[in-house]
């Protein structure tokens, strides 16, 4: 999917989209005052809140990716669109065989990669030949895309699609106004054809057509599309709803603030010092590659905030399609399990890509490593350690009483999103000899904050909020002892 040569995804994004032109979709938002003072900036961000279809995300945690197309069958990543559509031919394509494996994995989504840069399409579109009904699988009948949203309806999972607006085969790109008829179209058919999608996945990848010009996106009719056709879907990336956390190593930071400054190119754009539902104006952060986007010093200066939450993006293997050289190359568990804290327990989500092989099938390597993180995360989360504690809330502090001493090297923090995003910076203490000992610190929590530390017994756990926007709203709280003992 990626191609260091090429503008990518992210650059093309944070530097051409935001200076579209106005269009309506609805995001959220909240004004801030012209000169504001500190304190109204902090007032301004705890205002912020997800949207409903950003809660829905947020809750998923876990789902997967799926690149699968012409690659598979070539050995690259980002092909030119000129091979033929005769390659794409798997010999014992499963798509319940990918669901179930995630579902397993405990992921709650998948993502499939409908079309990529190469332009072949995986479903029989309308709109080019090149696409699955000029290839040899199912005798030119079949429809990937159909048998994985089927798939999905009967495992009960989550589905959601990439589609790539570079198009490197179809001989209008680059004619803008041609071509963005064409891609409406793309859009069209699969956001009508397969139920309901969770989340629409754009990169912002982005080259020159048959013309010597480079395609100009109309992202104002896109995502007034997608809002009409699927008003419960998230925009990623390449969108309004969910951010790229800055990498593809699966690493997230901390802090993590899903509430983020926003650069607006007109005051007049805003409707009123609340959040909303609004109607125009691309309200969408300009950098995401920093170590700290939201902090207090950052808010200054700007004139409105935006709920924009992190989406990890990583691939279990080095590549993002299959190539068989990589079978021993497959993450480990105990790697998985690292960006897993990373992510999810950075107050993100996470979007793994396990791309099929040529059968069509997830090979065995891929499902070993997945089963054995899900069995790893099992293990330690399965008991709440907290549960078995008298707790006591004091304003700024949670602690818990044990009846005896006890084992244990993860926390886990939740606060209520739906009423913002507050805590700070956060420590963990245990008491021991008559004092309060530090055993760990984090800064923000968000949706969940997960804090690894080595093994510390104890009868007694403290954690002391010592900077939050307003008074912490934790909704759930868990102590832990890994799998590792």
């Amino acid at each position: 999917m990626r191609l260091s040569l090429i503008l990518s995804k992210y650059i093309l994004f944070f530097f051409s989209i935001f200076f579209l032109p106005t269009f309506v979709y609805s995001q959220q938002f909240v004004a801030v005052p012209e000169g504001a003072t500190d304190e109204e900036l902090i007032q301004a961000a705890i205002r912020v809140k997800p949207s409903d279809r950003q809660m829905a995300w947020q809750e998923m945690e876990y789902y997967g990716f799926i690149h699968f197309g012409i690659n598979t069958f070539t050995g690259q990543e980002w092909s030119d669109g000129t091979n033929s559509p005769r390659l794409f031919n798997p010999t014992d394509l499963d798509a319940g065989q990918w669901v179930k494996t995630f579902k397993n994995a405990g992921m709650k989504g998948l993502i499939l990669t409908a079309k990529h840069h190469d332009g072949f399409c995986l479903w029989p579109t309308r709109t080019t030949n090149y696409s699955v009904k000029q290839s040899p699988w199912r005798n030119g009948n079949g429809d990937l895309v159909r048998e994985v949203a089927d798939a999905c309806r009967r495992e009960g999972i989550k589905m959601g699609i990439y589609i790539s607006p570079w198009d490197r085969n179809h001989p209008t790109y680059g004619d803008s106004p041609a071509y963005n008829k064409v891609f409406m179209n793309q859009l069209t058919e699969l956001l009508t054809n397969y139920g309901e999608l969770f989340e629409v996945w754009f990169d912002g990848a982005n080259g020159e057509g048959p013309n010597g010009k480079v395609q100009q996106y109309d992202w104002e009719s896109y995502y007034t599309l997608i809002r009409r056709l699927q008003p419960n879907a998230v925009i990623a990336v390449m969108g309004p709803d969910v951010r790229w956390v800055g990498n593809e190593a699966g690493k997230g930071r901390d802090p993590e603030w899903s509430v983020l400054p926003i650069g607006v190119a007109s005051q007049k754009s805003i409707a009123g010092d609340s959040q909303q539902e609004v109607s125009n104006g691309m309200f969408i952060p300009r950098n995401a590659k920093g170590d700290d986007l939201g902090s207090r010093h950052l808010l200054r200066g700007t004139n409105a905030l935006i709920w924009y939450p992190s989406e990890v993006d990583t691939s279990i293997r080095p590549g993002w399609f299959y190539h068989a050289e990589q079978d021993n190359q497959v993450k480990t568990p105990e790697k998985l399990l690292d960006i897993y804290y990373s992510s999810i327990g950075m107050n993100s989500s996470l979007l793994l890509n396990v791309p099929p092989d040529k059968r069509g099938l997830i090979h065995e390597n891929d499902i070993k490593s997945l089963m054995m993180l899900s069995e790893q995360l099992n293990k330690t989360f399965s008991i709440n350690l907290a549960d078995k504690a008298r707790i006591e809330k004091k304003n700024s502090t949670i602690e818990f009483h044990f009846q005896h001493k006890t084992s244990f090297d993860r926390l886990m923090l939740q606060e209520n999103i739906r009423n913002g995003q507050r805590v700070e910076h956060f420590v963990v203490e245990i008491y021991r000899k008559g004092q309060w000992i530090q055993i760990a610190q984090g800064k923000t929590v968000g949706y969940k904050r997960i804090v690894c530390f080595p093994v510390t017994r104890a009868r007694k756990v403290r954690i002391r909020f010592l900077s939050y926007r307003a008074l912490p709203e934790i909704t759930k709280s868990g102590i832990y002892l890994s799998n590792d003992h």
